[in-house]
C-alpha cells in the first residue's frame, strides 16, 4: 500500500498558499531563508543599497516559493474544514 506524501509545507486552512512548515526539512528551508535575508543585509546594506537588497530579497523569496510549490501541499483556495 503506497504511503501518502509527507508535505514539508501544508496548505493553509483559509485562503491560498502554505502555512508553517510541518517537517524538519521545511523548517530548515524556512530558517535558511530567514538567515540568508539577514546575511544579505550585511552584503547589501539597505540604507545604502536598497535596490540591490530588494532584488536579493525577491530572488530569495522566489526560491522559497519554488520549494513550497515542489514540496508543499498542492495550493488551492480553501474555506476551512469543508473538505
Amino acid at each position: 500500500m503506497p504511503r501518502a506524501p509527507r508535505y514539508w509545507f501544508p496548505a493553509k486552512r483559509y485562503g491560498w498558499g502554505w502555512g508553517v512548515p510541518a517537517t524538519w526539512q521545511g523548517w530548515a528551508v524556512f530558517i535558511a531563508y530567514l538567515g540568508l535575508l539577514v546575511l544579505g543585509a550585511t552584503f547589501f546594506p539597505p540604507r545604502t543599497m536598497l535596490i540591490a537588497y530588494i532584488a536579493y530579497a525577491v530572488i530569495l523569496s522566489l526560491a522559497l516559493l519554488a520549494v513550497c510549490w515542489l514540496k508543499g501541499e498542492p495550493p488551492r483556495w480553501r474555506w476551512g474544514n469543508k473538505d
